[in-house]
């Protein structure tokens, strides 16, 4: 049971490791969707854990009830350190995507990186083509045992 009329949230926010658990059953179907555009590299318990160790970071967009989540991270490159965005999802996007986007750039300003990041489905372009976002590269994968592939 998530109990978020206490100070723990007032709007979009970030969810101390602490708290997953008390909103996880609230988001869970959330990340679950992004998960399934993973193509086999994640299941939702890969990302509950991921998040509970405290190495990823889980915002939820709140606006009365939760709307959405987002999953983010800090990659470090060899000449950048930047805010990968690597999961999100939920419900009625446009009421809080320019919000939570306001609040990950003061997040990853905060910490020092470059910019923020994220690997998507080509279908995420349109919706942050006004923010600022660029395509600069695309994902390949090759599978290994084609058999598999087409049967």
């Amino acid at each position: 049971q998530c109990d978020w009329s206490s100070d723990v949230c007032s709007s979009d926010l970030l969810v101390p490791p602490q708290y997953i658990d008390t909103c996880w059953g609230k988001i869970e179907g959330f990340i679950g969707g992004a998960a399934e555009y993973t193509y086999g590299r994640f299941k939702t318990s890969n990302i509950y854990d991921m998040v509970k160790e405290g190495d990823y970071q889980l915002w939820v967009a709140f606006n009365g009830q939760m709307k959405g989540a987002v999953v983010t991270n800090i990659v470090t490159y060899p000449q950048r350190k930047l805010l990968c965005m690597q999961f999100c999802g939920g419900e009625d996007l446009k009421e809080w995507k320019d919000p939570m986007l306001a609040l990950l750039r003061r997040f990853a300003k905060d910490l020092g990186c470059d910019g923020i990041e994220s690997t998507a489905r080509p279908g995420w372009a349109k919706i942050f083509q006004d923010d600022g976002y660029a395509a600069n590269w695309v994902t390949f994968e090759l599978p290994i045992d084609m058999e598999k592939n087409n049967g």
